[in-house]
């Protein structure tokens, strides 16, 4: 049981085929027909292994790794012993990245559960559904009448994709998940349990009592787009909620109906975005951040975990606390405060 492994090493790839595949370059003794066909954390690599080195806390493992190849930077490669190439790349980690999923293909994105390609049994397609050759549809899926599904989109078992939903190529849809009133670009993938396009929290408030206002936005996904597990994004409720090209969204994140979410996001788990909301180009929200409606965050921004958005914040900036503010002015008021802490105790 113990040499159970869900993504086992693959035929490997040789170190000219990864340096090729990466733009990293040869440096050292090793062949560059050395086959690598596995990963490994730089202290835990043995023959066979590729590595990386970009966080110089980890540089004191460099002598003694045992791995076959390492990325690394041209400025640490002396560090690595004689039977360990480097890859010299300008960006060690995102090099790594990039030839693990080539040696793992199928952890990159959810795979069909039942491993069965076309529609397997005891999926129900609806004859009005429209499927591209090359669709992988998982037992006890569902996919709704008028669906289109580009090819090589895999729908994982019991995900659930409602009548009119259009789906690109090449993405992935995680078991459990389920998508209605949506547009989602190619590329794009949802893990599993996320919920895509239900009612957006709307009422009409009054001492009488609550009136539902009716949600008849829709959701778009932008292409290369990647949501976690069991978030949820609400269609608009007049006018339509949209993600994006290549956002990244984590796990157990809320995005409220009519939120614009804009190109290369980030957005950590647990965070909580009001309705209405604009986040523009290349915006990071760290962990647990709640953004109160109908605010603006401007490109680039960038703000820290547990963060109360509760006002616009401006392009470029990095933002702190509740209610959230500029890093620096942060720092300086939590100095402050330490500083009458330690009088009081001295006084004391």
């Amino acid at each position: 049981m113990s040499n159970l492994h869900f993504f086992p090493p693959s035929t490997g790839l040789s170190l000219a085929e990864i340096a090729e595949a990466t733009g990293a370059r040869v440096v050292g003794s090793v062949s560059a027909d050395t086959p690598v066909g596995n990963v490994a954390p730089l202290e835990a690599a043995g023959t066979g292994d590729l590595t990386f080195l970009e966080n110089t806390t980890y540089a004191k493992y460099a002598p003694g790794t045992g791995a076959s190849a390492c990325f690394i930077t041209e400025r640490q490669a002396g560090l690595l012993p004689a039977h360990c190439a480097a890859l010299v790349s300008h960006e060690p980690y995102r090099a790594f990245a990039k030839a693990a999923g080539l040696l793992f293909p199928s952890a990159v994105r959810p795979q069909s559960i039942f491993g069965m390609a076309g529609v397997a049994p005891g999926a129900f397609v609806h004859p009005e559904a429209r499927l591209e050759t090359g669709v992988h549809v998982d037992p006890g899926a569902v996919v709704g009448p008028g669906a289109e599904i580009g090819r090589g989109t895999v729908i994982c078992a019991q995900a659930v994709i409602g009548p009119g939903v259009r789906i690109g190529r090449d993405s992935a849809i995680g078991a459990g998940a389920s998508i209605t009133h949506s547009l989602i670009g190619n590329r794009v993938i949802i893990h599993p349990g996320a919920r895509i396009g239900q009612d957006g929290f709307g009422f009409a408030m009054s001492p009488r009592g609550h009136l539902k206002v009716p949600q008849v936005g829709r959701v778009i996904i932008q292409d290369d787009v990647e949501i976690g597990a069991n978030t949820t994004i609400d269609r608009g409720a007049n006018r339509d909620t949209v993600i994006g090209e290549g956002t990244k969204i984590d796990n157990l994140v809320q995005i409220g109906h009519n939120v614009q979410v804009g190109r290369h996001c980030v957005i950590v788990g647990q965070v909580g975005i009001s309705g209405s909301t604009v986040l523009e180009d290349f915006v990071v929200l760290g962990g647990q951040v709640g953004v109160a409606g109908h605010l603006r965050i401007g490109m680039g921004a960038q703000v820290g975990a547990k963060a109360g958005v509760m006002n616009d914040l401006a392009a470029g900036g990095k933002y702190l606390g509740a209610p959230a503010k500029p890093a620096r002015q942060m720092f300086r008021e939590v100095a402050a405060l330490t500083k009458l802490a330690q009088k009081d105790d001295q006084r004391g």
